[in-house]
């Protein structure tokens, strides 16, 4: 994408009315003004909270809130010129349901408080694959910590990606934190687990499949402290 086609999206982005872009002081160590009050002061309704981490182009958020209307969908991306495409398709099909957030994801509790969210959907995160890096895992113990105090008790996560790595590393994870793991499969499109959700492509999925992947899903609650892995010696 040019530096023009950039600059574009997100003189775009500033027009939507359903782009959240707060400032970096609005959020760094403190709250921002919508979180607890989502409900009141965006959406003005009390329907259900789901977010989207890591959206991307947006696909996976707008679908949701095609297929859901009684529920609100947030798509959280740091890259603006990205979530353009699906800010700008839902302003098209008059999605009131849907808005899109600005913001690191490490940002995220600064948004949603306690018992705020619903659902959470990882769309073909990056694994963060070296070791040095695991911390930055969107399913590390700090950002399942981080989700955790924003859950509704029965409230679920949802990891679908490429990586048979970050699978792995979050379903063992989860076991050995005793967490309550409801579908895992290594290879979605051969399971009895995918239906017309689950069958919702992202551009990225898309690409992955003409390139042999399988594509593997976790769906999960997260209760109590998470804690890391013990380290392995090499």
């Amino acid at each position: 994408m040019s530096a023009k086609n950039k600059l574009q999206r997100f003189a775009d982005n500033a027009t939507f009315p359903n782009v959240i872009q707060p400032e970096f002081e609005e959020i760094f160590r403190k709250d921002y003004v919508l979180k607890h009050n989502w409900h009141a002061t965006y959406w003005k309704n009390e329907n259900p909270i789901v977010l989207e981490l890591g959206c991307g182009k947006g696909e996976y958020t707008v679908a949701l809130a095609e297929k859901y209307p009684s529920k609100n969908f947030i798509g959280v991306d740091i890259k603006g010129a990205r979530f353009w495409r699906g800010a700008k398709t839902a302003l098209e099909k008059n999605l009131q349901n849907v808005a899109f957030l600005r913001t690191r994801i490490e940002f995220v509790d600064s948004f949603f408080g306690e018992n705020e969210i619903d659902e959470i959907w990882i769309t073909f995160p990056d694994p963060q694959l070296r070791e040095k890096r695991a911390k930055k895992r969107l399913t590390s113990p700090r950002f399942l910590n981080m989700y955790r105090s924003m859950l509704k008790n029965d409230a679920v996560v949802n990891l679908k990606t490429d990586s048979k790595e970050l699978y792995d590393y979050t379903k063992t994870l989860l076991e050995y934190n005793k967490q309550e793991i409801l579908v895992a499969t290594d290879d979605l499109y051969n399971s009895s687990f995918c239906d017309e959700i689950l069958s919702i492509k992202t551009h990225y999925e898309s690409y992955y499949l003409t390139q042999g992947k399988k594509i593997t899903y976790l769906k999960f609650r997260v209760k109590g402290d998470i804690v890391d892995l013990p380290e392995t010696e090499e």
